[in-house]
C-alpha cells in the first residue's frame, strides 16, 4: 500500500487485534461492507492488507486471498495471522502481478490513506480481469473536521489520536472530494455497481457508546464497483 509516513504499526495492530477496541469497524464498517462482498471467486486481492483482519474474514468464507502492504511489520502480521496465500510488501501504485490475475479486489479502509489513489485504482484494474468486481471502504469525505469542512474541494492531511481501553492510536489519513475517488474509478474503467453509507443503530449505539456520532453523520462510505472496461 502506498501510505503516509511514520504509520505507527505496532499501535494499530494491538488496536486492531484487542477484542471490542475498534466498535466502529466490529459493529458499523465491516457488517456492512460484508454485504457487498461478491462470494469467492478466483483470486481475491487485498490492497492495503494491513494487519489482516479483512483478508482473515475473506479466507473464512473460502476466498483465496492475497495481500500487499507498504508497512514490513504490518505485511509480517498478516502473515503470522494466516489465511492468505501470499502477502506483499510494496507499493500498490506498482502492483507485482499479471494483468488479469484477479476477480475481486478489496480496498477496506486503505484508499483513502493512499498518496496517488488514483494510481492505485489503475494498478487494481490492470489486475483484475474483465467484468472484476473491486469493493472500498473508506472514510466518508464528510466526516472531517469543520475546518476541513470549509474548503471541502481541498485536499486536506488530518491526524488524530484517540486514547480508549488504555491503548493509545493516532489516525492519519488525507481528506479529499468524493469526486476524486469517483474520477479515479471512471478513468480506469470502472463502473459503480452500488454506492452504501453505513449507520449505526440504536441498539449499536447503547452498545459501544463511541457509536453516537456515526447514528447522525456518515462515518463510512462503500462501494462496489464493476470493472467494464480495460483503460486505454
Amino acid at each position: 500500500m502506498s501510505a503516509l509516513p511514520g504509520r505507527p504499526t505496532d499501535e494499530w495492530s494491538a488496536w486492531a487485534r484487542t477484542p471490542g477496541q475498534d466498535a466502529y469497524h466490529w459493529r458499523l464498517n465491516l457488517p456492512a461492507f460484508a454485504e457487498l462482498i461478491p462470494a469467492a471467486g478466483r483470486r481475491t486481492l487485498d490492497v492495503g492488507c494491513g494487519e489482516g483482519r479483512i483478508g482473515r474474514r475473506l479466507a473464512a468464507a473460502d476466498h483465496r486471498v492475497v495481500g500487499i502492504d507498504s508497512s514490513p511489520t504490518l505485511a509480517r502480521r498478516a502473515v503470522e495471522g494466516g489465511g492468505y496465500e501470499e502477502v506483499v510488501c510494496g507499493d500498490a501504485v506498482g502492483l507485482p502481478w499479471a494483468d488479469g490475475e484477479f476477480d475481486l479486489a478489496i480496498a477496506y479502509v486503505s484508499l483513502h490513506d493512499m498518496p496517488d489513489p488514483a494510481g492505485v485504482v489503475a494498478e487494481i484494474a490492470r489486475v483484475l480481469e474483465p467484468n472484476g468486481r473491486l469493493c472500498v471502504a473508506i472514510v466518508h469525505p464528510l466526516n472531517r473536521s469543520p475546518e476541513h469542512m470549509e474548503d471541502y474541494f481541498a485536499e486536506q492531511r488530518f491526524s488524530d489520536t484517540v486514547t480508549r481501553n488504555g491503548l493509545t492510536m493516532t489516525f492519519e489519513g488525507i481528506d479529499r472530494p468524493l469526486e476524486s475517488y469517483t474520477r479515479a474509478l471512471s478513468a480506469s474503467g470502472f463502473v459503480i455497481e452500488e454506492l452504501r453509507e453505513p449507520r449505526a443503530s440504536d441498539a449499536d449505539v447503547r452498545r459501544a457508546e463511541a457509536l453516537a456520532s456515526a447514528a447522525r453523520k456518515p462515518y463510512f462510505l462503500h462501494l462496489r464497483c464493476r470493472l467494464s472496461r480495460k483503460s486505454a
